[in-house]
C-alpha cells in the first residue's frame, strides 16, 4: 500500500511541477522602445534593442531577462560624435558590438521592482541593480552607470568634458508572445 501512495504522491508532484516550471509571462519587445542616455556633453539614443523578457508580477521568482543593445545603433544627433563613440576610445564597436544585460534576481521594491544582473560593456561585466516599473505592458527604468567601470572613454582632451556618470532612461513596451 505504501508503494501505491508514494506512486500517487510522485505523480501528483510531477503534475504540479509541470505547471509551475514556467510561471512567468513570455513578453515580446514591441516597437516604440527607447534607450536614452545623457550626461555632461553626451546624450543620445540607441536605436536597436532586442532580447528575451519573462516576467509576472505575481511570481517574480521565475522572472528572467536578457537585453542586447546594438552599439552601432547609437545616435547622438551629431555624425562626428557617433563616429567617435564607435571608436576604440569609447565603445570599440568593431570588437564589442553589443551591450548586454542578463538578470540574476528580481525583487519587489517600495517604488516598483528591482532587477540585479550582469551588465556587459566593452567585454567588462559588472553586477548592477536596476530599479524599474511595469505598467500598461511597458517596462520603464531610470538609472546611472559609471562609464569608467567599463572603460568607456579615456580622460584625454575633450573627453574630460563627458561626465563619468551616464544616466540611462529606458522604456520597453511589450506584448504577449
Amino acid at each position: 500500500m505504501k508503494h501505491v501512495n508514494y506512486f500517487f504522491f510522485g505523480c501528483t508532484l510531477l503534475f504540479l511541477t509541470a505547471f509551475t516550471i514556467k510561471n512567468s509571462i513570455d513578453w515580446k519587445i514591441s516597437k516604440g522602445y527607447q534607450v536614452k542616455f545623457s550626461g555632461t556633453d553626451a546624450e543620445g539614443i540607441f536605436k536597436k534593442l532586442s532580447g528575451d523578457i519573462q516576467f509576472d508580477a505575481k511570481n517574480i521568482d521565475s522572472a528572467f531577462c536578457k537585453l542586447i543593445i546594438d552599439v552601432k545603433s547609437i545616435n547622438t544627433g551629431n555624425g562626428m560624435k557617433n563616429k567617435h563613440a564607435l571608436s576604440d576610445n569609447w565603445f570599440a564597436a568593431e570588437k564589442y558590438p553589443t551591450i548586454e544585460f542578463s538578470s540574476k534576481l528580481f525583487s519587489k521594491s517600495e517604488n516598483g521592482y528591482t532587477v540585479t544582473g550582469m551588465m556587459k560593456i566593452r567585454g567588462i561585466e559588472n553586477e548592477i541593480t536596476i530599479p524599474f516599473n511595469f505598467k500598461n505592458s511597458t517596462f520603464t527604468s531610470s538609472f546611472s552607470v559609471n562609464r569608467l567601470d567599463y572603460k568607456v572613454g579615456t580622460m584625454k582632451g575633450m573627453m574630460k568634458k563627458v561626465s563619468n556618470e551616464i544616466k540611462l532612461e529606458i522604456s520597453i513596451p511589450v506584448s504577449n508572445r
